[in-house]
């Protein structure tokens, strides 16, 4: 026999007996997750989720699976939070694969102490991202660890969605001629967290750029199936998206610096900080490398959707040493873009 529905949390804040598989635990995902979420398959409390499979067989000929984990610093942040990130990091990387994400799972680590309210926040940012982009959260998990074992909250996201048949996007499809196309300004999640943390006193109206891809990148693949490359530039940013694809193609990729776009304000700070704007974290940014032929009419396609008004081509694949990315300088030399070594700023996913 089931338990009996909580009569709601009255706790302030967590303790080590919502983690616990009692009652007190009962009334935290009763009251918090399940209500919050408001999902159909997650409100029937069972140990997973039971899907129909006529939906993945009828949208497409193969599975996407991915799964990601978000330990943020701070938790919100301008223009975005914990929550949300954990929802779009994880549809972005399903898209990136040409995949229509589906259905997402939701593990949270919570340290005791944390305010229920905050929780809660995290957990309706993460209900109306979701919901923009057309997923559900079906089945998830609780924790709750001592005071000092982690750092206020960590989430893990998993997602499943459909490939359509035919589409075959791969790091190692880059070939000589192929053009790079990014969707808009670099750097500005990366520069947000810097601001949010305060610890340079520094003041600016920079947002993080975290946003769902999916639909931007189903009106690409309208127009163009046949992307060659795709993936979203967020730990190592740009220069280490470019790196991957050159090495798994054994390509050299050739990258315009005037071309790239970073606001005014990125640039600046970057320069204050002697940060490189090329491997500042991204989470709603992609690069696609495609034919060339098809390149101008993707990018009207692009510029057309909310998510890649500021899309512009910024380089082309080239033979050459297999591996290597070179950036054409605005003073008219070149310089090699290695990939990162070390980290530029901890804490930002």
């Amino acid at each position: 026999m089931s338990q009996p529905r909580s009569q709601g949390l009255r706790a302030e804040t967590i303790t080590l007996a919502h983690g616990a598989g009692g009652k007190a635990m009962r009334d935290l995902i009763d009251s918090v997750f399940v209500e919050g979420f408001e999902s159909p398959e997650l409100q029937k409390l069972e140990d997973q989720a039971r899907l129909d499979l006529a939906r993945f067989t009828t949208e497409g000929d193969r599975l996407a699976l991915t799964t990601d984990s978000y330990v943020v610093d701070p938790l919100f942040f301008p223009g975005g939070d914990i929550g949300k990130l954990a929802i779009t990091g994880t549809v972005n990387d399903l898209a990136m694969g040409g995949a229509r994400p589906l259905y997402l799972t939701c593990g949270m680590v919570i340290e005791e102490g944390l305010p229920v309210e905050t929780l809660r926040a995290v957990v309706a940012s993460m209900k109306t991202t979701a919901d923009a982009a057309g997923v559900a959260i079906v089945t998830g998990d609780t924790k709750v660890v001592h005071r000092g074992a982690a750092d206020k909250l960590f989430i893990n996201t998993a997602g499943v969605g459909v490939i359509p048949r035919g589409i075959d996007i791969r790091a190692d499809r880059a070939q000589p001629g192929d053009k790079v196309v990014i969707n808009g300004f670099i750097g500005d999640h990366g520069t947000a967290i810097v601001d949010a943390r305060g610890e340079m006193s520094l003041e600016n109206t920079i947002e993080t750029d975290c946003q769902a891809l999916n639909g931007l990148v189903g009106c690409m693949l309208d127009v163009c199936p046949d992307i060659h490359c795709l993936r979203d530039a967020t730990r190592g940013g740009l220069a280490t998206v470019l790196n991957e694809f050159a090495e798994a193609s054994s390509t050299t990729i050739t990258i315009d610096e005037t071309a790239v776009p970073i606001r005014p304000e990125v640039r600046g700070m970057c320069e204050l900080l002697g940060l490189d704007p090329l491997y500042l974290a991204n989470e709603g940014k992609l690069v696609a490398i495609v034919p060339a032929g098809q390149a101008d009419r993707l990018l009207a396609t692009m510029q057309a959707h909310p998510a890649g008004s500021s899309s512009s081509i910024i380089g082309e694949v080239a033979e050459g040493p297999a591996g290597r990315v070179v950036l054409s300088t605005g003073f008219g030399g070149n310089r090699i873009v290695d990939m990162l070594v070390g980290e530029q700023l901890p804490r930002i996913c």
